[in-house]
This record gives structure tokens, C-alpha cells and sequence, in this order.
């Protein structure tokens, strides 16, 4: 006697969608730009020596490059010496914000996931995957979940077949 199982893949039927964030992943290379490197015995900062090397660094080096500015040294930079390394590094590389990696990344995915359409997941059920290969920063768990709450019927976090439920509208 043959016995024959129909296997049912539940998940694939359950109208989940999956979001993954590693997809808001902006592949540019990340660049740590220390402003220490510019101050005279890592002290302070020397305006006409800074604006002799504004004037003279080479500034495409930064093409199509995320760049995170810092000063790691505990020293007074004036706010205009951030605001010239800016301007200057901003025609070429593809962002540029103060702090550091983390601080980049969190507003790499910010601009991402501003792009994303909410009514696009309108009344739908949403997974927000988890893990990955990719570290995704918590602000854009934050950041996704602000965003769609005021539409989809769920947010769940995890994988379809194992999730954490986070939000249900109540109908």
C-alpha cells in the first residue's frame, strides 16, 4: 500500500510579504574622514593652514564614496572647518555627514527607506526579516516601523516561518 503525502508549504501561502533592509543597503564604499589629521599638534586647528590644504588636497579621491567626518582628537574645531571639508568632499562622493560610521550608515538607510512607498503594503502583512549577512542598524528597524504601522494590517519581525509579532491593527 503507497502512501502518498501532499507536503503544503504554509509559509507560501500565508500572503506574508518579507521586507528585507539588507536590500536598502547602499553598496558605496564607507570612509572615515579624521579631521585630526589637519590640526596643528593635534590641537587646534589653523585656519590658513586648513584652507591652504582645501585648496590644495585632492578631492576626487572621494568619488562615489559614503563619507562619516570626525575629529577623534579632544580638541575645538570650529563648525566652519566641517562645513568646508563638506563642501568640498559633497560634489564627489555620494554622501556626506558628520559622526562616525555608525552615524553614516543609520542615514544611509534613512534616505533609503524614505523612497519606499508605504501604501505599497497597505492592509498587508508584514515581515520585517531579521538576520542576514548584512548589519543592518536598529534606527532602520525604527525608522520601517513608523513607516508602515499606519497602514498594514501587521508588522512581524523574524523570518515568515518563525516571527516575533510587533504590530496588529485592531479592526
Amino acid at each position: 500500500m503507497e502512501i502518498q503525502e501532499n507536503i503544503i508549504n504554509k509559509v507560501a501561502n500565508s500572503g506574508l510579504i518579507t521586507l528585507n533592509l539588507e536590500d536598502f543597503y547602499h553598496k558605496g564604499e564607507r570612509v572615515l574622514y579624521d579631521i585630526v589629521d589637519n590640526l596643528f599638534h593635534g590641537l587646534m586647528l589653523k585656519e590658513k593652514d586648513f584652507r591652504e590644504f582645501i585648496k590644495n588636497h585632492d578631492w576626487a579621491q572621494y568619488q562615489d564614496k559614503n563619507i562619516a567626518i570626525i575629529c577623534s582628537a579632544d580638541a575645538i574645531v570650529p563648525t566652519w572647518a566641517y562645513m568646508l571639508l563638506a563642501n568640498r568632499m559633497k560634489p564627489y562622493a555620494n554622501e556626506v555627514v558628520f559622526g562616525g560610521l555608525d552615524t553614516l550608515e543609520a542615514v544611509l538607510f534613512s534616505k533609503a527607506l524614505a523612497k519606499i512607498n508605504p501604501q505599497d503594503y497597505a492592509n498587508e502583512r508584514v515581515v520585517v526579516k531579521g538576520c542576514g549577512d548584512i548589519e543592518v542598524p536598529v534606527s532602520a528597524y525604527v525608522e520601517v516601523t513608523n513607516l508602515l504601522t499606519p497602514v498594514v494590517k501587521s508588522i512581524m519581525f523574524g523570518e515568515p516561518c518563525s516571527t516575533v509579532p510587533v504590530y496588529k491593527r485592531k479592526d
